[in-house]
This record gives C-alpha cells, sequence and structure tokens, in this order.
C-alpha cells in the first residue's frame, strides 16, 4: 500500500472528547471517527487490526474444534420472553417493532438464539460436546458510552457457546475455553490477569474474567500478595480476623449529633476510628428493602448484597423509604431497634465491640453498640467491597489492587438457558436430558483498543508484530530523488514478493512529518531511504517498540526484515505453547 493512496487522516491535536490513550491515539492514528455517541466507523488501518485480531480468536476456536456460525443481530422478541429475560434486561436493550407490530431486539448477547437454533438440531448425546461460536456486531443502550470503543453501544464480539451432557463435560469445555483464550490474549500481545467474576445478569455458577491491566482500566481487581488468587473487587472474597472479646460491654448511650451524618463527620465528633463504626444503608430491589451493615472503614458490595437476597440488582432506597423504615432522614440508620426491613451484616461487623451507629431519629447516633446482645441479623454474609490491604483467605498473603480492561469472560451457564427454552438430548438410554451449557466472549473492538491502552509511548502507538496493521514502512527521506525513489519502489516490490505487510510513503512531505506519522500509527518497523546510507549502499532499518537501529546493506534488508518478523512471531507462539 501506498501512502498516498491509504485513507490515513492522522491528526496533530489530541481530540477534547478523548479522555484516554487509546481513545486519543486511535483517532490521532486514523484508526476510527465518531460516528455517534458510542458509534464508531473503523478506517482501513483500523480494519485490518481487527481482522488480526479475529484471525487469531478464529485459529484458536478452530483448534479446539469450535465451529462458526452467523447468527442475527435482529432477535425475536418471544425468545428473549421464553427465558423472561425480555424485562429483565433493562434499558440498555435496544427494542423494535416491525410493520406487523411483532416485537424485536438489536442483539445484546445471543444465548436465546443459540440455544433455539440447538434445541431444533440437536437430539443425541452423539453430538456433544458443541462448540458454536461467531464473531458479530452486538448492541447495548449505554447509558454512558465513553472511553472511544472501550465502552460503546455499538461494538464487535466473539461469543462461543459450548453444549454438553453433563458438569463433568462441561467442566472440560470450560477449561480448554480458558486456556485458549490464555493463548488468544498472549498471541495479541496483551499483558491480561484471569480473575475470579460474577456472573451477573447473563446467570451461571463461575465465570472468569480475562483483565488487560492497565490504570485506564474501569474495572478494579485485586490479588494476592502470597498464592494464586484474583477477584474482580465485585467478586473478591474477604477474610475477617477474629478478635479478643473486650474488657468490658458498654452500656447504651443515646448521644445528640447534630449534622453528623457521616462516617468522617463521626470520627471527629467521637474521635474514634472509621472501625468502630457501624455503617447502616438502606437498599431496594422491587418490594424487598433491606438495612446493609458493614463496618465504618468498608464499603458495601451492591452485586454481593443483591446475591445475598436472591436478587438480580440493588439499588439505595430514595428518602421516602428511609423515613419510612428507619424513621429518620438519610445518615442516621442504625440496627438498634431496627424492624421494618430485612437486616444483612457484613461478618466483620460482628467483630464491632462498643461500637457507634446511628440512632434512627434525626441528628441521635448510639454508641456502645455490640452485635449480638444490641441486634440480630437475619444474615451474616460477606457483602463489602474487598480493598487492597485486606488480609486474603489463604491467610498468609495481602490482597494487592490494579486496574483492568475485562477483554474476555467465560461462564459455567449450566442448565439457566437450554431448560427455559426446552434444549435436551437424549442419552443412552433415550432419556431426554437439558443440555448443560458454558459460554465464552471476547470483546474484539475492546481488545483492540486495551492493545494500544498497553503498548504505545509518547510518540504514538507501538503495535504487536502480530497485529500491526502493516508491519513495514519504508520512508525515502525525499521521494522526488531519483535514486531514493527508485531505492525504496525496489525495496517496496522485493518485500510486496516475500510476503512482507509493507507501506510505502510515497507523498511530497518532510521527513520529520513522515516520521511522526510512522511512529503515531505504530508501524513495527521502519526502513529509511536516506541520500547518506544509500550512499553506502545501506538503509536504515528502525524497530519501533524498542529503538533499535541499524544500517544493513541494501541487498539483505529483506531477508534481515523477514527473519525478525518470523523469529517475533514464533518467541510469542512458542510462549504460548508453554
Amino acid at each position: 500500500m501506498r501512502m498516498s493512496r491509504l485513507l490515513a487522516p492522522t491528526l496533530r491535536e489530541v481530540p477534547a472528547e478523548a479522555e484516554i490513550a487509546s481513545h486519543q491515539l486511535m483517532l490521532r492514528a486514523g484508526l476510527i471517527r465518531k460516528s455517534a455517541a458510542g458509534v464508531y466507523t473503523y478506517l482501513p488501518l483500523g480494519q485490518r487490526v481487527l481482522k488480526k485480531i479475529m484471525g487469531i480468536i478464529r485459529d484458536e476456536m478452530n483448534a479446539v474444534g469450535g465451529q462458526e456460525v452467523l447468527l442475527p443481530i435482529l432477535q425475536p422478541a418471544e425468545l428473549w420472553h421464553e427465558t423472561g429475560r425480555w424485562d429483565d434486561y433493562g434499558e440498555e436493550m435496544f427494542k423494535l417493532k416491525d410493520r406487523n407490530d411483532r416485537g424485536f431486539c438489536l442483539g445484546p448477547t445471543h444465548e436465546e438464539i443459540t440455544t433455539a437454533l440447538v434445541r431444533n438440531e440437536v437430539r443425541s448425546y452423539r453430538q456433544l460436546p458443541l462448540f458454536l461460536y461467531q464473531i458479530q456486531n452486538k448492541y447495548r443502550d449505554e447509558i454512558r458510552p465513553r472511553f472511544g470503543v472501550m465502552r460503546g453501544r455499538e461494538f464487535i464480539m466473539k461469543d462461543l457457546y459450548s453444549f454438553d451432557r453433563d458438569e463433568e463435560h462441561l467442566d472440560q469445555s470450560y477449561w480448554i475455553m480458558y486456556h485458549a483464550y490464555e493463548r488468544i490474549f498472549s498471541r495479541c500481545g496483551l499483558h491480561t490477569r484471569p480473575v475470579e467474576a460474577d456472573p451477573g445478569a447473563i446467570g451461571g455458577n463461575m465465570t472468569h474474567e480475562f483483565m488487560a491491566l492497565a490504570e485506564a482500566g474501569e474495572a478494579e481487581i485485586v490479588y494476592c500478595s502470597h498464592c494464586d488468587y484474583a477477584a474482580n473487587v465485585e467478586k473478591a472474597e474477604c477474610f475477617t480476623p477474629s478478635v479478643e472479646p473486650a474488657d468490658r460491654l458498654e452500656p447504651l448511650t443515646s448521644v445528640s449529633t447534630p449534622g453528623a451524618r457521616t462516617v468522617d463527620d463521626l470520627e471527629r465528633f467521637f474521635q474514634r476510628p472509621a472501625s468502630d463504626m457501624i455503617k447502616t444503608l438502606i437498599y431496594r430491589s422491587g418490594d424487598i428493602v433491606v438495612a446493609a451493615l458493614v463496618r465504618g472503614d468498608h464499603v458495601v458490595n451492591p452485586t454481593k448484597l443483591a446475591r445475598a437476597i436472591g436478587s438480580l440488582e440493588v439499588e439505595l432506597a430514595d428518602e421516602q423509604t428511609i423515613e419510612k423504615v428507619t424513621g429518620a432522614p438519610r445518615g442516621f440508620a442504625g440496627p438498634v431497634g431496627l424492624k421494618h426491613c430485612r437486616i444483612i451484616a457484613d461478618p466483620a461487623v460482628m467483630t464491632v465491640q462498643n461500637g457507634i451507629s446511628g440512632g434512627n431519629a434525626a441528628d441521635v447516633h448510639i454508641k456502645g453498640i455490640n452485635p449480638g446482645r444490641d441486634f440480630t441479623p437475619e444474615q451474616v454474609v460477606d457483602i463489602r467491597m474487598a480493598q487492597p490491604g485486606d488480609a486474603c483467605l489463604c491467610g498468609e498473603g495481602i490482597l494487592q489492587g490494579a486496574r483492568g480492561i475485562e477483554v474476555g469472560q467465560v461462564f459455567k451457564l449450566g442448565t439457566k438457558y437450554s431448560q427455559a427454552l426446552g434444549a435436551t438430548f437424549a442419552d443412552e438410554e433415550g432419556q431426554e436430558l437439558p443440555l448443560i451449557m458454558g459460554c465464552y466472549g471476547i470483546g474484539v473492538s475492546r481488545t483492540m483498543a486495551a492493545v494500544v491502552e498497553q503498548c504505545h509511548d509518547d510518540d504514538g502507538i507501538c503495535w504487536p508484530i502480530s497485529l500491526a496493521p502493516y508491519q513495514v514502512c519504508i520512508v525515502p527521506v525525499n521521494y522526488r530523488k531519483n535514486e531514493q525513489q527508485a531505492t525504496a519502489e525496489r525495496l517496496y516490490h522485493d518485500l510486496c514478493a516475500a510476503g512482507v505487510e509493507v507501506v510505502l510513503d510515497d507523498r511530497d512531505e518532510r521527513p520529520g512529518v513522515k516520521f511522526k506519522d510512522a511512529d503515531l500509527i505504530g508501524f513495527p518497523i521502519r526502513i529509511t531511504i536516506g541520500p547518506r546510507a544509500l550512499a553506502n549502499g545501506q538503509a536504515e532499518v528502525r524497530w519501533r517498540t524498542t529503538g533499535e537501529e541499524y544500517l544493513i546493506s541494501l541487498n539483505e534488508v529483506v531477508t534481515h526484515v523477514q527473519e525478525r518478523i518470523t523469529r517475533s512471531i514464533e518467541d510469542v507462539e512458542l510462549a504460548c505453547r508453554h
């Protein structure tokens, strides 16, 4: 490809709309352009990167027995009604009706339609296991699209669904896909960490997220300093150390605390640490109202709380509900004497002695609170957000914190969808049993952004060789000079003939502009044809990621480039096998 013909409109200034490095660089390097909030057009360079990611995914999915299908984006509402998710999925689902008033949605995910396909085509255990996958656009009406293609309303995903005869075989399928994902992300040049996660609305009883570690990541993860434990903070379990009994249990005492609503206020007022407080927050899920108790220095985890009460999600109650339940405005709730809602306490709350909490009256708190003596929760269960510095469940390590971009997730779905949709198979005895399912997703467009987030410097993108839109960029310092032009053209044709993906910058631009564009776009290898090197029959070969520069004989450039590219790819593939 010649740069004079390539649609690669690079930008010198950072677009005002772009908050993080990947969004800025993908716009500046001419990979994407915004069409609407959360909706992007991929220009030729961006499309080439996407296709390379898809190629790696297809290699690995096909290698483990995956069969590619193409499912419709437009999905009938009836299928979603069968699983009960038409209403449960929420406002993120794009819904529409056809001219006959029949309901449809733009697929945010494809569990229903894949399961419906399989229930009509699979009859016997002899057809199992079955792995079906697709690479397809998905649509979710995000309340706040942001960070470019990282969180969009239209995005590209690979999703694979496994169908097995029992839990044992599902477990085998799950770990086959888990390890395939490790290889995919390694081949894409991504540093990822698999972490335990909450399955959320999709359901199932086991899931791991693959997190690309990056400061711009929206997800928070914790991992142990001693063992292999790692989890999303929404899922991470917390260890509660035992506490020696207090020498003396104080009596309950009401204290006037005008204007003291927050834990910080109470620390100043009582001159006691936050760990001595019992924070009481009122949540609701439909008609269920619950008081969630955590220690003052901890934070309620809504995901854990929802699971504790058997709900998909919870939200903080409004002022009217809080006053109805507690008899006080927000900021003065406490567990003592609370009767009009369920009380769920985190285990750490049960270790608080002579604690302080709201008095269920305006401007009143109670001190001298002791769990068990002064209140008894309906449930004692982990409902707090894990945080760096917490003890790991292994008992020997401390949880460390990091941020990550979720690029993939694997789920054990079980029979949630097969039972709802009647997808069964006949075993050896002819007995009809529900198919056991797994679901495995990769955000293709998000993976592209995550690679840029991890692989960039002050000058632009540093693509790994496996994903670079083109592997080599030839830059003649002055294309109008006959000798430079002829040499550049010869190298260009020789590299193309050798199977190397190469761009020739044949524009009538200053050398500095060409070099800046090459670094911004992130071509891994730049070959410069300049008068000094050319006088000695040489070209300058520079590697983008390391800054290595070599003066190499023109007769050896093609061989050198081929060998370096091959070696780079082989090193990655060797690492994947180990």
